[in-house]
C-alpha cells in the first residue's frame, strides 16, 4: 500500500527528519499546507511533577492532518488549545506546521506520536481536500518500528492513559465508534417464571438477598452525565438515569461507566429489559426527576437499581419488540401532550410534552456551567419555534443537548418536532417558554417510527391539522440561525445586593473587556454596563445580487502568523463585519421541494399526499410567482430610494463631547459589529445542508458531504445601528450593534412587548422594535424611518443609561456584541439589604 504511493509527501518527509532531531522548526517555504480532517478532545492528565491546578487546560486535543497522500494523527501542544477554543483551528481548513517534535511514551514500548508545537492557520477553505476522493482510503503515517501501534489506527486518544474521546463542544453527547446501537440478535430464551416485582425491592434493601431477575419497561430516559475529573481512575466515567416500570410501579435505574457506551443508545423509552446481577442502593436525592403523575403508578423512590460493569457484572438483555408478550403485564408508556393554546394555564415549573411544526431554528450556542471547578463544562442549546394550529403564537422552546446529536443537529424548519418532559417557564409581561429537563428527549421527522407516542390522540390530531397546510405558505414564515435571545429583559432593571440569582450581572467596563477576551466558540453571555451612548451610526444593508442573496464584503484572507503561545494566538485576519441582504429571493431558479407531498404523512413517517393537495401546491406556487411579477415595479421604486440614501452622507450622530473624550479614553473595544452569522436566513429545502452547517457547531470530522458556506437567502432587514457606549468612568468605550425588530414575522418579535412608543432613538433602544411593526418584506416604511429616528438621538446627550448586552463568540476573532435593551437610570431599581 505504501509502495504504490508517490514518495514526495510532506508528512512522510517531516517524520523522517524527526528521526534525527528532538524538535523540528520549519521555514515558511518548507511548511506545505496540510488539511485538518479531524479534531478530537479528551480529558487532560497532569504531566510528571505538575499539579492539577497548574494545568494549562482541562482538555487535550488530537488533530488528524493530511497532505493528500498520507494522514497523520498528532497531539496538539497545550499552548495552542485556545485556537480550538475560538474555532480558529478547525476541520476543513488548511494549516502550516511550523514546529513539531516526536514524543515517545517512556512507559510503553513501541508507542509515540508527533506533537505540533507551532502552526499557522488559514481562514480560507482547504486547498488540499478538494483533491481527495476518499479521505479514509489514505494510509495513516506510522514511524518505522511502530507499525504495531494500534492507537494510531484506532478511535482512541494518543495519550494512552485515556480510553475515549469526548464530544468536541460539550460533555453530554456520545462520541466515537465505541457507542453501539441496535438490538442484539437473536433474542436469548428468557426465563420469566422467577422474575420479581419492583414493589419487593424496597423491602429487600439492606438485607442478605440474592437478586431475582427483573422484567421492566423504560418509561423515561435522562441525558448522559460525564463525571470525569483529574485523578479519577475510571476509564469510562459515564452515568445515565432511567425510570423503569412493571405492573407494580416505577423505580429509578442507573447505568454506570463502560456499560453506557454499550447500552445507552439501545435502552430507549418503550424498550423492555430483562435484568440480572443488578444491585440496589439508596436513592440519590439531589437530582432531577421526571414528573410522572400522569402515569398513575406508584413510585418507589427510596432505592434505585444499579447496573455495574463489575462487582457484580450486570447482565442486561434488551428484548426486541417482536418478542414482548402481552401476558407480561408491562404498562404502556404514557405522555402528557399539551397544545399551545393550553400553555398559559400551566403552572411555572410543570412538565409537558409537545408536538409542533418547526418554523424557526436558532443557531447552536454554548453556555458555561456555573460549577466553578475543573474540568470546566459547557452546555449546548438552541432556540426553536414550533406551531400546532391551536394558537396564533408558537411554542418557544429552549432545547439543550439531550445526548441525541444526530437529531439535535438536524432540527430544521418544516420538520415535525416532538419534545418530551419540557419544563414551563412563565414570564411576566411576555409569552411563556419551555426549557429542557435532564429527561427531555427530542424527535424529528425521520425518527418518529416506532416511538410510543405515535398513537397518542393529540399526535393524531396534529397530523390531521398539518394536512390542511400548504408548504409554500409555511416556508415564507420560516427562518434559521442568527442572533436570538429569550425572554426579553424586564421593564425595570433590578439589582439586589443579597440575591443575584436570575438577574443580569452589572459589570465594570474593564471586566467587559476580560469577558470578551475569554469567550470561547459560540459561548453566549448576557451582561450589563452603565455609561453613556456617545455615538450612533446607521448602516444600510448592501445591495444584493439578482437572486436576492447577500454580496459578501469580507476581504480575502490569507495565512496567519505563527502561533507561539496562547496569548499570541490569533486567527488569520480580522473579518470585516458585513451586513447581508435585505431582499427575499426574486428569481430563485432552483425547484423547491414541497414538504407535504414528500415528508408529511398520514402517520409521522410514511409519505402519502392526496392529489388535490399537490394541485393546491402548484396553484399557490403559480399565484406566488404572479404576485412577485406584479410587485417588481413597487420594489424597484423602493430600491431607488435606497440608492438615493446610499449616495447621501451616512446617517450618524455623536455627542458634542465625544471627539474630546475619545482622545482621553484608555481603550476602545471595537468588536461589536454585525457579522454574517448574526442574521437569520430564509429556509429553503435546496439550501438545507448549507443552512444547517451554518447554524450548527463546527464538526469534529470533515466529510466531503459538508456543504460549502456560499451566499444564502437572508431574512429581509433595512440595516443596523452601531453604537458606542462610554463607560461610566470614561476610561473604556465599547461598540455594540443594535438590530431592531422591524417586521412582525421576525422570530424575535414573538413574545416581545409591543406597547406603542414614539420611535425616538431611546425608546427604540428600550423597546427593541420600531413602532409599528411592518407586515411584509416590501413595506416602504422599512427604508424611510431611520433618518427620523436618528434625528431624536440628541436626547442621548449626557444621559446615564444601563445597557444589557448579548455577547457571543462566533469563531476566530469575530465576537458579536448586541444591545438587548437600554434602561434610563430612572428605570433601575436597586435593592439594598440592611
Amino acid at each position: 500500500m505504501v509502495a504504490d504511493l508517490p514518495q514526495e509527501s510532506f508528512l512522510q518527509r517531516t517524520l523522517e527528519r524527526l528521526s534525527s532531531t528532538q524538535s523540528l522548526e520549519l521555514t515558511a517555504e518548507e511548511a506545505v499546507p496540510v488539511a485538518v480532517v479531524a479534531l478530537q478532545r479528551y480529558l487532560s492528565e497532569p504531566t510528571d511533577g505538575q499539579h492539577h491546578e497548574q494545568q494549562l487546560d482541562s482538555y487535550s486535543y488530537d488533530v488528524t492532518i493530511t497532505d493528500g497522500l498520507w494522514r497523520a494523527k498528532c497531539v496538539l501542544h497545550p499552548s495552542l488549545n485556545q485556537l480550538v477554543h475560538r474555532n480558529t483551528l478547525r476541520t476543513g481548513t488548511d494549516i502550516s506546521v511550523r514546529q513539531c517534535s516526536f514524543v515517545y511514551n517512556e512507559r510503553r514500548l513501541g508507542h509515540g506520536y508527533i506533537c505540533i508545537e507551532k502552526l499557522g492557520c488559514s481562514a480560507e477553505t482547504s486547498s488540499v481536500l478538494p483533491r481527495i476522493n476518499n479521505i479514509n482510503s489514505l494510509p495513516i503515517l506510522v514511524k518505522h518500528g511502530m507499525e504495531r501501534n494500534v492507537v494510531l489506527q484506532s478511535d482512541v486518544p494518543l495519550q494512552v492513559s485515556r480510553k475515549h474521546y469526548l464530544s468536541l463542544w460539550n460533555n453530554d453527547d456520545p462520541e466515537g465508534d465505541m457507542w453501539t446501537t441496535g438490538y442484539a440478535s437473536p433474542d436469548p430464551v428468557l426465563d420469566v417464571s422467577k422474575v420479581t416485582l419492583l414493589s419487593t425491592l424496597e423491602s429487600s434493601f439492606r438485607v442478605s438477598w440474592k437478586p431475582l431477575p427483573l422484567l421492566v419497561k423504560i418509561i423515561h430516559k435522562s441525558r448522559l452525565r460525564y463525571y470525569g475529573k483529574f485523578g479519577l481512575r475510571i476509564d469510562y466515567p459515564y452515568q445515565a438515569y432511567f425510570e423503569v416500570a412493571d405492573q407494580s410501579g416505577t423505580m429509578s435505574l442507573v447505568l454506570w461507566n463502560e456499560l453506557c457506551p454499550e447500552y445507552y443508545q439501545r435502552m430507549n423509552v418503550g424498550a423492555v429489559l430483562y435484568l440480572q446481577n443488578y444491585t440496589l442502593k439508596q436513592s440519590y436525592s439531589n437530582r432531577s426527576r421526571p414528573q410522572m403523575d400522569h402515569h398513575r403508578m406508584k413510585s418507589f423512590t427510596s432505592v434505585e437499581i444499579c447496573l455495574n460493569p463489575r462487582n457484580p457484572a450486570a447482565v442486561i438483555t434488551v428484548v426486541s419488540q417482536k418478542s414482548v408478550l402481552p401476558q407480561w403485564g408491562l404498562p404502556e408508556v404514557s405522555y402528557q401532550f399539551t397544545t399551545r393554546s393550553e400553555l398559559e394555564k400551566l403552572s411555572n415549573g410543570s412538565a409537558c410534552d409537545v408536538i409542533g411544526l418547526v418554523t424557526f431554528v436558532g443557531r447552536i450556542e454554548r453556555v458555561k456551567s456555573k460549577v466553578n471547578k475543573a474540568p470546566e463544562k459547557y452546555w449546548t442549546y438552541r432556540w426553536v419555534h414550533a406551531v400546532d394550529g391551536t394558537s396564533d403564537h408558537p411554542f418557544i422552546l429552549e432545547l439543550f443537548s439531550s445526548s441525541q446529536p444526530e437529531i439535535f443537529n438536524q432540527i430544521s424548519p418544516m420538520t415535525y418536532l416532538v419534545s418530551t418532559q419540557m419544563r414551563v417557564c412563565q414570564v411576566e409581561g411576555s409569552l411563556p417558554y419551555l426549557t429542557s429537563s435532564c429527561e427531555t428527549e427530542i424527535f424529528i421527522t425521520g425518527y418518529h417510527k416506532g416511538q410510543p407516542y405515535v398513537n397518542d390522540p393529540r399526535v393524531k390530531s396534529f397530523i390531521q391539522w398539518t394536512k390542511t397546510l400548504k408548504d409554500n405558505t409555511v416556508l415564507q414564515k420560516t427562518a434559521i440561525g442568527g442572533h436570538y435571545c429569550y425572554p426579553p429583559p424586564p421593564q425595570i432593571f433590578a439589582q439586589s445586593a443579597t440575591d443575584a440569582s436570575g438577574q443580569v450581572p452589572l459589570v465594570a467596563a474593564s471586566d467587559l473587556k476580560r469577558e470578551l477576551e475569554n469567550l470561547q466558540y459560540r459561548e453566549h453571555k448576557k451582561l450589563a454596563i452603565q455609561g453613556q451612548i456617545t455615538a450612533v451610526r446607521f448602516t444600510k444593508n448592501p445591495k444584493t445580487t439578482e437572486e436576492g442573496r447577500e454580496v459578501s464584503n469580507e476581504p480575502e484572507r490569507g495565512t496567519s502568523d505563527t502561533h507561539n503561545d496562547p496569548s499570541a494566538a490569533q486567527p488569520a485576519t480580522e473579518d470585516c463585519p458585513i451586513s447581508p441582504s435585505s431582499g427575499e429571493s426574486q428569481a430563485n431558479t432552483r425547484k423547491r421541494r414541497p414538504l407535504f407531498s414528500k415528508t408529511t404523512p398520514s402517520s409521522l413517517n410514511r409519505a402519502s399526499t392526496p392529489a388535490k393537495r399537490r394541485l393546491d401546491y402548484k396553484n399557490s406556487k403559480e399565484n406566488e410567482e404572479q404576485e412577485d411579477e406584479e410587485s417588481d415595479s413597487a420594489y424597484e421604486e423602493v430600491e431607488c430610494e435606497q440608492q438615493e440614501c446610499q449616495d447621501s452622507p451616512a446617517l450618524s450622530w455623536k455627542s458634542s463631547s465625544w471627539s474630546k473624550q475619545r482622545e482621553q479614553i484608555s481603550e476602545h473595544l471595537h468588536q461589536g459589529g454585525l457579522h454574517p452569522d448574526s442574521l437569520s436566513h430564509r429556509f429553503t429545502f435546496d439550501e438545507k445542508s448549507a443552512l444547517l452547517q451554518r447554524s450548527n457547531l463546527q464538526p469534529t470530522r470533515w466529510t466531503s458531504q459538508i456543504a460549502a458556506r456560499d451566499a444564502l437567502p437572508r431574512v429581509p432587514y433595512p440595516g443596523h445601528y452601531q453604537l458606542t457606549i462610554l463607560g461610566i468612568n470614561k476610561q473604556i468605550a465599547v461598540d455594540a450593534a443594535f438590530l431592531p425588530v422591524v417586521r412582525s414575522d421576525d422570530p424575535r418579535a414573538v413574545g416581545l412587548s409591543q406597547d406603542p412608543h414614539d420611535n425616538s432613538m431611546l425608546s427604540c433602544l428600550s423597546s427593541g422594535f420600531l413602532c409599528p411593526l411592518s407586515s411584509t418584506a416590501r413595506d416602504r416604511q422599512l427604508t424611510l424611518r431611520e433618518s427620523e429616528i436618528l434625528a431624536t438621538a440628541q436626547e442621548l446627550e449626557d444621559t446615564h443609561v444601563v445597557c444589557v448586552l448579548d455577547l457571543c463568540q462566533l469563531g476566530g476573532d469575530k465576537v458579536e456584541v448586541f444591545i438587548n435593551k437600554v434602561y434610563r437610570v430612572t428605570d433601575v431599581n436597586t435593592i439594598i439589604s440592611c
